[in-house]
């Protein structure tokens, strides 16, 4: 016997399903301004599921832009939490600092560092990270895994965006699924997340 699905809404229902206040909506207007495409809502939301599942206290985010997705993983993250972000945009960062001030961050939950990632990486410190979210330049994606899996606890997360868009990005997945290191899964939602469990 056959079973058929019922047609449901779809694709429109997951991109309505999260919501975003004001904070989120400024800081994703800001972003159109300046160029910029930052998460989507639903890819946001997912964010910060996996921070709150993670008990997430210690977080790097590789692509501060104007804050869409640091906002969402810092209300996943734990009240004592620290969100340590990089950017190569000081002006980006400065919009950013604001926008998580104003979703009610003390400035002593985040770490806004301007500076190219493959540089800053190498400053923190081992095994220290309970996840690392990676929304930066694609051709990169690999050198930033390998920079995750020295900064990642055993059990911590590697989440990365565009993974169903970029092609660099998509090469950087199919490695990460071939290495012993990673417990991979493609979360097919906005460009698509790839979450890797650091072993």
């Amino acid at each position: 016997m056959t079973l058929h699905r019922q047609a449901g809404p779809g694709a429109d229902f997951v991109a309505s399903y999260a919501e975003e206040d004001l904070v989120l909506q400024t800081a994703r207007g800001l972003a159109g301004e300046v160029g910029l495409t930052p998460v989507t809502a639903g890819c946001g939301a997912v964010l910060g599921l996996l921070a709150q599942m993670g008990s997430a206290r210690t977080v790097v985010e590789i692509g501060t832009g104007t804050g869409v997705s640091g906002i969402w993983l810092l209300r996943g993250m734990r009240a004592d939490g620290v969100l340590t972000t990089i950017d190569v945009e000081a002006e980006y960062q400065r919009m950013a600092r604001r926008l998580f001030l104003e979703a009610g961050f003390a400035s002593s939950r985040t770490r806004v560092i301007a500076g190219r990632a493959l540089e800053v990486l190498p400053r923190l410190s081992d095994a220290a990270y309970d996840l690392v979210f990676v929304d930066g330049d694609p051709v990169e994606y690999e050198s930033y895994a390998e920079g995750a899996a020295r900064l990642l606890r055993s059990g911590g997360l590697l989440v990365m965006h565009g993974v169903l868009t970029r092609t660099a990005a998509a090469a950087c997945a199919t490695a990460v699924r071939d290495s012993e290191l990673w417990s991979p899964a493609v979360i097919p939602i906005g460009d698509g997340l790839l979450a890797a469990v650091r072993q």
